[in-house]
């Protein structure tokens, strides 16, 4: 079964399972690499965090949801230090300048990747904020929430990579 998902006016085709079902992104297979700039201006590389439990969460500062999240990353980033938890983020659909600022009033420590292209966002299959992917210490993708996470979700997901 297909649904077909309208988001800012571009159409995308989904199976109803989940997006880490589809062809070109999928559970227990490698996640895509994540190369780019920070919105500071450092350069990120995904593979670089090999050996950690990494949260990828694709977001933008106009969406509610996105900005409900911060505070629970914040608390679990924090919790889960002494297992190496880190949080990545990807800019969607948003400007930098809103995001930066939006970053320094909530005090997020982790690092957001500017993808004006699309190709992040297009290798993940993400199609709406806030989207989740859970990547485990090998670099492997477990698990994927479409939506906001809540504080039970994560811990659900996130036990999936903690290993």
């Amino acid at each position: 079964m297909v649904t077909t998902v309208i988001v800012l006016g571009v159409a995308s085709a989904l199976r109803t399972t989940t997006p880490g079902d589809q062809p070109g992104i999928a559970r227990g297979q490698a996640a895509p690499a994540i190369v780019g700039n920070t919105l500071d201006g450092t350069a990120f590389d995904l593979a670089a965090l090999r050996g950690q439990p990494v949260v990828v969460n694709f977001w933008g500062p106009s969406c509610v949801p996105c900005r409900d999240e911060f505070p629970l990353f914040k608390t679990k980033l924090a919790a889960h230090a002494a297992d190496g938890l880190t949080i990545v983020g990807i800019l969607m659909f948003d400007a930098p300048a809103p995001a930066r600022d939006f970053i320094a009033q909530y005090g997020a420590t982790w690092p957001t990747v500017d993808d004006p292209s699309g190709a992040i966002r297009a290798a993940y299959r993400a199609v709406a904020r806030p989207q989740s992917y859970f990547i485990d210490r090998s670099g492997i993708l477990r698990e994927i929430q479409v939506g906001q996470v809540t504080d039970a979700d994560f811990e659900r997901l996130y036990a999936s990579i903690s290993k």
